[in-house]
């Protein structure tokens, strides 16, 4: 038998180093113990059991028999056998004999469903009642094994081994179970090196992974200098554990209110939409469950203290805080803060679209350097904003107006050109008419003159007869 006092030693430092229980050891250590002696001594379909004395450092083994009714159980009919290897040897049966896993036929397995007994693995209920008086089908008899003497190398060398496993195995549990509940929350760490951009933090039970796309960019980091950073993923890989941190992410914002700020850690304070632009600005909407807590203020606190030091943690990132509404206009005005907004129009409820007024002083700051103001506001209401100045508005209404001007004028043109040309056909029509009079009148004559030098002549000619 091995001598294993010295564990006990081991696993109090394990308990208190590494926060795993001394009874999950313990039972790692009985599992490893068993798979050792079932390996060195077991027979097939052996059921092995260690227990452990912490105190002696000594090992008892056990064997575990499940007691089984004849009816639950499939034997074979009695086979003869023969004593001797000799053909005229007389044969003698052995009585019921196990049957064997490759005795089995296809038809067995298909219509009998009774499990194959195997007297290393189960206990006849008639034999069990015989140990224990009250035992049943499905009740386990505990039978002691002999402790080996000759536990030798062979079994010191297995059980080590299992028990390292089973050991990384339990810390493992116990570290994902730690860093699993903390998923979501912010972890403090040491770098402990950086390897072409990503950072590896020491958090002291394990190792978490900063890559370079969730850093603030900017930031520089040493070997040993001490980090925040908001825990995002926890999984158990088959490489280990894998933990990934990230500076850039929006909740590490909200997390770093929830330290600064009790209103926002107890809920009173609510955080309803961070839009970021990593290392530059940062606008949070935040809305208060108490109407007697002023959430904008709770978040800037005293002095703007606590905003300061989360801006600081952030190396100088800007912070808009603006407060939440369910009325869209106000909340958009709001949101474009410092800017301030003199009207929001709804273009389009469905599709999220307004147009917001500003003074023309304010519309530089509206829009933002590079537009970030507004892009930052889009981004936190969700609805696609267009910002214009008063200026801009009135000359649009202006040429709206010259422009309905012009058609007025349009119209009455044409309605004078009409007239005048109606009113020229009417005079050319009365100066024909009146041309047609005189034409008359001029034909009349002519007729006229032309009777009368008829008339003179038939005279003339009457006169020479």
């Amino acid at each position: 038998m091995i001598d294993l006092k010295t564990v006990k030693t081991t696993l109090e430092q394990l308990e208190t180093e590494r926060g795993i229980s001394k009874e999950r050891l313990i039972d790692a250590i009985e599992q490893s113990l068993a798979a050792a002696y079932k390996k060195e001594y077991g027979k097939r379909g052996q059921i092995v059991r260690a227990h452990f004395d912490l105190g002696t450092g000594q090992a008892d083994f056990l064997q575990v028999r499940v007691v089984v009714s004849p009816d639950e159980v499939r034997v074979t009919e009695e086979v003869p056998t023969r004593e001797t290897s000799g053909a005229s040897a007389p044969a003698k049966t052995t009585g019921i004999r196990i049957a064997p896993a490759d005795e089995e036929t296809v038809d067995e397995k298909e219509t009998d469903e009774r499990i194959r007994f195997n007297p290393e693995h189960h206990i006849l209920l008639e034999d069990a009642q015989k140990i224990k008086k009250d035992a049943k089908a499905g009740d386990e008899i505990v039978f002691p094994l002999e402790n080996k003497d000759d536990y030798g190398r062979i079994a010191a060398q297995t059980a080590k081994q299992v028990i390292i496993q089973r050991i990384r195995e339990a810390e493992k549990e116990s570290v994902i179970g730690e860093y699993g509940n903390r998923k979501g929350e912010i972890v403090s760490g040491t770098v402990q090196r950086i390897e072409r951009g990503t950072i590896y933090v020491d958090l002291g039970r394990a190792v978490a992974i900063l890559q370079y796309q969730e850093q603030i960019p900017g930031e520089r980091y040493r070997q040993g200098e001490p980090i925040r950073a908001y825990l995002y993923s926890a999984e158990d890989t088959p490489r280990g554990i894998s933990l990934r941190l990230s500076r850039s992410h929006p909740k590490f914002i909200e997390e770093l209110f929830k330290l600064e700020a009790p209103e926002v850690a107890s809920g009173v304070v609510v955080i309803k939409s961070i839009a970021r632009e990593v290392g530059s600005r940062t606008k949070i909407a935040v809305h208060s469950e108490d109407d007697h807590v002023d959430p904008v203020g709770a978040c800037v606190g005293p002095k703007g203290v606590r905003v300061s030091t989360v801006m600081s943690e952030l190396h100088g990132e800007k912070i808009d805080i603006i407060e939440w509404s369910d009325d869209i206009v106000q909340y958009i005005a709001g949101a474009l803060s410092p800017a301030q907004a003199v009207s929001v129009e709804v273009l389009d409820d469905t599709a999220g679209h307004a147009r917001v007024e500003v003074a023309p002083d304010q519309l530089s700051l509206a829009i933002g350097k590079g537009g970030q103001n507004v892009r930052l506001a889009a981004k936190l209401t969700g609805w696609k904003l267009d910002i214009i100045s008063t200026e801009e508005d009135a000359s649009r209404n202006k040429k709206t107006e010259d422009t309905e001007a012009v058609d007025t004028n349009t119209v009455v043109d044409m309605a004078s050109e009409t007239t005048e040309k109606e009113t020229g056909e009417k005079e050319e029509a009365d100066v024909t008419s009146e041309t047609a009079e005189e034409t008359g009148e001029k034909e009349e004559v002519d007729v006229a003159s032309e009777t009368t030098e008829k008339e003179t002549g038939e005279k003339k000619e009457t006169a020479k007869e």
